[in-house]
């Protein structure tokens, strides 16, 4: 340990912190720039002994940060069923849906609603035809939990 027991890694932050919040105000705003310093430096805290030998460590730790804070995109609204030609539906399958992870939603959507195969889903989300049928058969489990409907054996 150093002089007045401050480590190399707590000097690290404490040069390192106001210069990330500063760079992440105006992509992140007050508030967020807090937060986005808060991740990048948690990050280099797990991985320090990679961290403390970069060349740019405060410039590697800008794009940790700028990644783990990003918005998450908000999946778009399905469209109701008569205007897409389905017939009409559980009123709760919609919001259910909406439950499922994407991949799920994505997978159980194009297979039952719109009819394609396993292989056409596997190439439009470029999986395999194996990881589909997992993507549908997890995705309508969770949906038959949601809907409280009872499996058909």
């Amino acid at each position: 340990m150093a002089r007045g027991g401050e480590g190399e890694f707590d000097r690290f932050v404490r040069d390192a912190s106001p210069r990330l919040c500063r760079a992440y105000v105006p992509v992140r705003g007050v508030e967020g720039a807090a937060d986005a310093a808060a991740e990048a430096l948690a990050y280099a805290f797990e991985h320090w002994d990679r961290v403390r030998s970069m060349a740019n460590p405060v410039g590697y730790l800008y794009r940790v940060g700028q990644s783990r804070t990003r918005p998450r995109k908000v999946p778009p609204a399905l469209p109701a069923p008569s205007a897409v030609g389905l017939p009409d539906v559980e009123p709760a399958l919609v919001p259910a849906l909406l439950e499922l992870p994407d991949t799920q939603r994505t997978a159980v959507w194009l297979v039952h609603a719109c009819g394609w195969t396993y292989a056409e889903v596997a190439e439009a989300m470029a999986t395999s035809t194996s990881m589909v049928g997992n993507h549908v058969s997890r995705g309508l489990a969770r949906l038959r939990e949601l809907l409280e409907v009872e499996s058909r054996a």
